[in-house]
């Protein structure tokens, strides 16, 4: 497979850069609302990485890259040396708006590596050769996308109910997806096939941004509540299970979408194949296993209301972790842009 089949879609981008001005399509507002933000400042990009108006661990890899050259343009007449290390304080700054995606930081490094192989440049052409890498990181991610669709659709055959759990999709990266991209493809050849996306409580990703996309694709979606799964499964519903990552570990644990472990056991249990879809940038060779992934715990009170609707007691206690670790040992197989990865990982 080259990558050079493409599918476009007809949906608004996470994440773009035209001219020179960043900007995002503010996910807390969809799917009853398309609001697309500039991006003025690098505290901007922080807080709407942060705040999960951007997400999805390549979007956030992207959208770190180019919130760099948000932050450094107001730097442009320092000398180099005082350039760079700004960038470097910039980078560590926006690497903590979410812990867990080793994209973030992949992105971040790649970046900061370029700057220093040019710093005996000065700050502006320093800061133009970081624009191209940063539109470089983009278009792979674009090519990415399309050859994990590639690799993965054969998976979906025709009359399949295929699960998937939170938002993997042209919402989470360049466009395409990692978990939805196999199902885009499967439906270009003509498969006729079932897409259950449960609802991923807490801020409920597969029920306002799944369910929004693929709908909006023409795709035959379902949403159901995530306590339904296994009742699928027993009905006979649901014959693969197709998940995203936001990090890998070097053993073949990966860090999903809280909940995602959940449905890997029950996967296990009816034995029904259980994929993870995600570029090689998701792989984190520094991490040995699932235990040594840092876990980001969010604000209690996306548990206790969502709308601005209180649904649970004001003063109870709340543990909310963004992510859980579903262990190699349940993983089929990792489809990514150079093929399908299956153990021993």
């Amino acid at each position: 497979m080259t990558g050079k089949e493409r599918i476009s879609l007809d949906l608004p981008r996470a994440c773009s850069w035209e001219k020179g001005e960043l900007s995002f399509l503010d996910q807390t507002r969809l799917p009853g609302e398309v609001v697309i933000e500039k991006q003025v400042t690098v505290s901007q990009v922080f807080d709407s990485i942060k705040n999960l108006k951007v997400r999805g661990a390549p979007a956030i890899g992207i959208a770190g890259a180019y919130g760099l050259l948000v932050g450094l343009r107001e730097h442009l007449g320092l000398p180099a040396e005082l350039f760079l290390k700004k960038l470097s304080d910039l980078a560590v700054y926006l690497d903590s708006a979410r812990p867990t995606a080793v994209n973030l930081r992949w992105a971040l490094d790649r970046m900061e590596r370029r700057a220093y192989e040019e710093s005996k440049k000065d700050a502006k052409e320093i800061f133009d050769l970081l624009e191209l890498e940063a539109v470089r990181i983009h278009r792979e991610d674009i090519e990415c996308c399309n050859l994990i669709g590639q690799h993965g659709e054969h998976l979906i055959e025709e009359g399949m109910g295929v699960l998937t759990h939170c938002n993997a999709g042209h919402l989470a990266v360049s466009e395409l997806g990692t978990a939805l991209a196999p199902m885009y493809y499967a439906n270009k050849r003509g498969r006729k096939f079932k897409i259950y996306a449960d609802e991923t409580r807490p801020l409920l990703q597969g029920a306002r941004l799944t369910s929004w996309e693929l709908s909006r694709a023409g795709l035959d979606v379902t949403l159901i509540c995530d306590n339904m799964p296994a009742h699928l499964m027993k009905l006979g519903m649901i014959q693969l299970v197709i998940v995203g990552s936001d990090r890998v570990a070097a053993n073949g644990d990966a860090a999903n979408k809280i909940g995602t472990f959940g449905v890997a056991i029950l996967a296990d249990y009816f034995k029904i194949p259980f994929y993870v879809a995600c570029p090689y940038s998701t792989i984190d060779p520094k991490t040995p296993n699932g235990e040594s992934i840092p876990i980001e715990q969010r604000n209690p009170e996306e548990v206790t209301g969502f709308g601005g609707v209180m649904t649970a007691p004001e003063d109870v206690k709340v543990f909310n972790p963004a992510f859980d670790v579903t262990p190699r040992s349940l993983i089929k197989g990792y489809i990514t842009e150079k093929g399908i990865v299956k153990p021993p990982f």
